[in-house]
C-alpha cells in the first residue's frame, strides 16, 4: 500500500497552505476569497487527475492533445455536511484527429479505472459528463 502525507499550515483568516514536503504548495481559503475553497479544490482535484489520465491515453493511442479544459460543476446537499451529491465534467478536447468514440474511450478508462480522486468519491455521488471536440 503506498503511503502518501500532506501538510497543511493556518495563515490568517480561513486561509490555509501546504502540500509534499519539500515540494510545491498550494492556498486554500474556507471563504474562497483569496484562493479556492476545500470543496472548488475537490473538484479541481477531479479534473486534474482525470485530465492526466486522458492526456495520457490519448497520447498513446496516438492522438497528440494540443488542448485540454475541464469544467467540473457539482451540485451539494443544503445542510451539513454539505458534501457533494452529483457531479459533472465537460472535457473540451482538441486532439486532431481523433474519433468521438476513442475519446468517450479514454475518457471512461479514467474514470472507470485509473483516476483516484474519482474512485475516491463517495460511490452515491451521481457523476456523468460530456465530450465536446473541438479543432
Amino acid at each position: 500500500m503506498a503511503g502518501k502525507q500532506v501538510t497543511l499550515a493556518w495563515r490568517h483568516k480561513l486561509v490555509f497552505s501546504g502540500g509534499v514536503a519539500g515540494g510545491p504548495s498550494l492556498t486554500l481559503d474556507g471563504n474562497g476569497a483569496e484562493a479556492p475553497g476545500p470543496m472548488d479544490t475537490v473538484l479541481l482535484a477531479l479534473a486534474a487527475c482525470t485530465g492526466s489520465d486522458v492526456v495520457s491515453i490519448l497520447e498513446k493511442m496516438r492522438f497528440p492533445v494540443r488542448a485540454l479544459t475541464i469544467e467540473v460543476a457539482g451540485e451539494r446537499r443544503t445542510e451539513h455536511p454539505k458534501r457533494y451529491t452529483s457531479i459533472v465534467l465537460v472535457f473540451r478536447i482538441n486532439a486532431p484527429g481523433v474519433p468521438e468514440e476513442r475519446a468517450r474511450h479514454a475518457i471512461d478508462l479514467s474514470m472507470e479505472k485509473y483516476c483516484s480522486v474519482h474512485a475516491s468519491l463517495a460511490p452515491d455521488i451521481a457523476q456523468r459528463y460530456e465530450l465536446v471536440l473541438e479543432g
